[in-house]
């Protein structure tokens, strides 16, 4: 007992085993909508969805563990709520990529990421690009996200004459949505940790009361093979014809660019924002950020092998600091809920996508706040910023908000007469992102 707390410096940080437990658990609530999310989404890719919800669960256990014990933080890692979307909607049925191509890409993108971070280089290039940029990526991130759980639900339909349109708010699976939304924002607003989960649940038992879901044959059950998925990654390394085409194909690279960016600071901006929380920050510094970092970015490597999208150290760990989180020991207890949600499958698979929709409306407005921190008041900057937000949801593609964002900047700035406040290196991103839009057209 003793060597655990002085293993995870229970002294130091001020904490204990009960206060840890209690987190632990905390944020396990909070994070367990990613069980029934997250297998809904990438099952819309082709993915089997029983197999993607044993790779999420199975992933997010070996990515809390690594990054509790590696780097004793008291963060839970699971696949991104933004970059499954963009993996489904963006990469598969936007650009016509197979899931098994797409999965290939975050995994070779989880492997440039850990690469990246062992060598610390990839401290340099985030800091290369400006904040207002990455506030502008997270943000329209959440816009693309929210516009997906909006069609999803039913409240946003197609329009031959308009592009888009109000819904039909009548039907029974729409109002069963706009019910979910709105239990899960009150209970977001009054406090409740795990709000999103407990909103799905409620409006799943809603559903099976009114019929609109059958309910499971069992609570508890085995399992599910992970076979469909498990591997799928590693047969290009097989396939030397297939390698060889993957990696002569601009669009290929585009997608594993797009991976990396992005995950690159979606756990830069967490990391930042829980070690302030949990008073973590020193100098302001992050300790043991490599770690934290190699812990993410492998967390990556081994979902991709597992069935799963690009993973990241997730916002909602900040539930768990709020009850008193402040070590690896709350992740190693986040860990233990996981490794026993994996035999409630049958209960936690029913759930129906206009259920888990509103989850990614609300994940979407978290997301979106990040647009307070871009300077508005300077036009140079906030036209790339505005561009790269907009142009996410209306050409339903993460990949084409960030080019044409960037692509801009260079030109605004230069424009402005501040060519030196430009890093070299988004020169040549401004490269980069113009072959891009030359070889998809």
């Amino acid at each position: 007992m003793n060597s655990l707390k002085q293993f995870f410096q229970f002294e130091q940080r001020n904490t204990n085993f009960r206060q840890e437990s209690i987190a632990g658990m905390t944020t396990f609530l909070s994070l367990a909508y990613i069980l029934i999310v997250n297998p809904d989404i990438l099952s819309a890719a082709g993915m089997d969805r029983g197999a993607v919800f044993t790779a999420t669960a199975l992933t997010i256990i070996f990515g809390t563990l690594m990054i509790g014990l590696l780097a004793n933080y008291p963060i839970g890692i699971a696949p991104s709520m933004g970059l499954n979307a963009f993996f489904t909607f963006s990469v598969v049925k936007n650009m016509g990529v197979a899931w098994e191509t797409a999965l290939f890409g975050v995994f070779i993108a989880a492997v440039l990421f850990t690469i990246l971070s062992l060598l610390k280089i990839r401290e340099k290039i985030i800091n290369s690009i400006p904040q207002d940029l990455k506030h502008a990526v997270a943000a329209g991130i959440g816009f693309f996200i929210a516009f997906i759980g909006l069609q999803k639900t039913g409240l946003v339909a197609s329009n031959p004459d308009t592009f888009v349109s109000l819904g039909s708010i009548t039907t029974p699976t729409t109002l069963l949505s706009v019910f979910t939304l709105i239990v899960t924002i009150v209970l977001l607003i009054s406090g409740y940790k795990g709000a999103i989960f407990y909103g799905i649940i409620l409006a799943t038992i809603v559903g099976m009361v009114t019929g609109q879901i059958t309910p499971p044959a069992s609570i508890v059950g085995g399992v599910p093979s992970l076979e469909p998925t498990f591997g799928v990654v590693l047969e290009p390394f097989i396939d030397m014809e297939l390698l060889l085409s993957l990696f002569t194909s601009g669009e290929f690279y585009a997608v594993v660019f797009t991976f990396l960016f992005v995950a690159f600071f979606d756990t830069a901006g967490t990391l930042i924002a829980i070690a302030s929380q949990a008073g973590l920050m020193k100098n302001n510094q992050i300790p043991n950020a490599g770690r934290a970092l190699v812990s993410d970015s492998t967390a990556s490597m081994v979902g991709a092998v597992l069935g799963t999208s690009t993973t990241a150290s997730m916002v909602e760990s900040s539930a768990g600091i709020s009850a008193g989180g402040r070590t690896g020991f709350t992740s190693v207890v986040m860990s233990g809920f996981f490794a026993l949600a994996l035999f409630f499958e049958p209960l936690l698979t029913i759930v129906p996508s206009n259920v888990t929709a509103p989850a990614l409306i609300i994940v979407g407005a978290m997301m979106a706040t990040d647009m307070k921190q871009i300077n508005w008041n300077s036009l140079e900057i906030a036209i790339p910023a505005f561009v790269t937000i907009l142009m996410m949801p209306l050409t339903y593609s993460v990949a084409n908000g960030i080019a044409l964002g960037f692509l801009l900047y260079p030109i605004t700035l230069v424009a402005a007469k501040k060519p030196k406040d430009i890093h070299p290196i988004m020169y040549a991103l401004f490269f980069v992102f113009l072959l891009y839009f030359i070889l998809q057209g």
